[in-house]
């Protein structure tokens, strides 16, 4: 059986698509310091004809492309390459697209505005060390988190505001806030965006 340690970094290919300049070279330096092999693209062109090219490990794409938008490169990556991981660089505060990049096959992002390169890197490392391990249960011990604390995180990740919970799930608007501060503790996150990937990612939700 393959473990996570036994892929060296220069074996798992990545294309890393990202229009802005800076970030990119940011990026892709840290990951080739790292070890990686990268291919680069700017836009949903250049990215496609990457792929055709060649089928990389990881997929690792901004969203606001100037051609168009990532969330189609994830759905079609996802289709036809399901193999590959697919990750995002997102802005912070850009929660609602990132969950729209997950509902489409993206399994992890990366905050291009609070993540240093090499963060960025050793974040690549472990999704592609994990992705390497045989499918397992969830990580997060879902007894943890009561049928109340479920139903409001379909609600976040419907976008509901406090009081539309409240008045869905009958129950005071004051109580809401408490609750998703116990499913922020649970889940080890700190965003509405971070709660809903991880709850997506544990198979506690479905959007």
């Amino acid at each position: 059986m393959t473990t996570p340690q036994e892929i060296p970094a220069q074996e798992i290919t990545i294309l890393l698509v990202e229009d802005d300049p800076p970030t990119l070279w940011r990026l892709q330096d840290a990951l080739v310091k790292a070890g990686f092999d990268v291919a680069a693209a700017a836009t949903l062109g250049e990215a496609r004809a990457s792929l055709a090219a060649r089928v990389p490990r990881v997929l690792l794409t901004d969203l606001q492309l100037p051609d168009g938008h990532g969330v189609d490169l994830i759905r079609e990556v996802r289709q036809r390459h399901p193999a590959t991981e697919i990750m995002v660089i997102s802005a912070l505060g850009d929660e609602e697209t990132v969950i729209s990049a997950i509902t489409v096959g993206a399994t992890g992002y990366i905050l291009k505005d609070a993540f240093p390169s090499d963060i960025a890197a050793r974040f690549i490392v472990r999704r592609t060390q994990v992705q390497a391990e045989p499918p397992r249960g969830p990580e997060i011990d879902t007894a943890k988190l009561t049928p109340r604390e479920i139903d409001i995180l379909w609600g976040i990740a419907k976008g509901f505001s406090y009081a539309e919970i409240a008045t869905n799930l009958g129950m005071s608007r004051q109580t809401v806030p408490g609750h998703i501060k116990s499913i922020y503790r649970k889940l080890e996150v700190h965003t509405r965006g971070e709660a809903v990937f991880e709850a997506v990612q544990q198979g506690l939700i479905k959007l």
